[in-house]
């Protein structure tokens, strides 16, 4: 039997991923507070968000079945860049993005009323040199407003991209393979 779950995310981006996984889910936002500890590392703020909003389903009353939270950043000198403010903080963080290798962290935690299990998936992206009126360009589309580190490689933002080591759809915001295997792992038992 195919497992069912619960998607807590609001996002278009990882509904579509899950979906080409072909399990039963359910998807819901979750209203998490997502501000980075003080000295906390990028790969142990994304995995606590993920685990945070995976556990905060079930705490809003999500425990029929697992619960399935995920979170990206995008981190360049250690440095965790969170979605845009404005223009200004948009052209400063594609500033720092250009012609550079950065890393994408896409944490993923399934949990339920008994245990929680997550993993993270790291991706090197590189990037082209941008020009100035390439990046004015991209952000009068619209495209980075809602984006960690201001792109999505699903989108305009592809074309920026010269090379990518790992996952591409765990930069798009869910990884397929690791998805699949931590809920197989998490279900064993479930269906049984």
């Amino acid at each position: 039997m195919t497992p069912s779950l619960y998607l807590a995310s609001a996002s278009p981006r990882r509904k579509q991923l899950l979906a080409q996984l072909d399990y039963d889910f359910i998807q819901f936002s979750v209203d998490a507070d997502e501000t980075q500890l003080n000295n906390e590392p990028p790969l142990q703020y994304v995995e606590r968000l993920a685990r945070l909003k995976a556990q905060s389903g079930v705490a809003q009353g999500y425990t029929d079945r697992p619960v399935l939270g995920s979170d990206t950043v995008v981190v360049i000198d250690n440095i965790a860049l969170g979605k845009p403010k404005d223009e200004q903080d948009f052209l400063s963080t594609m500033a720092l993005l250009s012609g550079r290798t950065h890393q994408v962290y896409t944490a993923i935690a399934l949990a339920d009323s008994q245990h929680t299990l997550s993993t993270v998936v790291c991706t090197d992206v590189t990037f082209k040199q941008l020009s100035r009126q390439e990046m004015h360009q991209y952000w009068i589309s619209g495209e980075p407003l809602d984006k960690a580190g201001g792109y999505g490689i699903q989108g305009l933002g592809g074309k920026f991209v010269t090379q990518l080591s790992g996952s591409y759809f765990a930069v798009m915001g869910l990884p397929l393979y690791e998805t699949d295997q931590l809920i197989k792992e998490f279900t064993k038992g479930y269906y049984e």
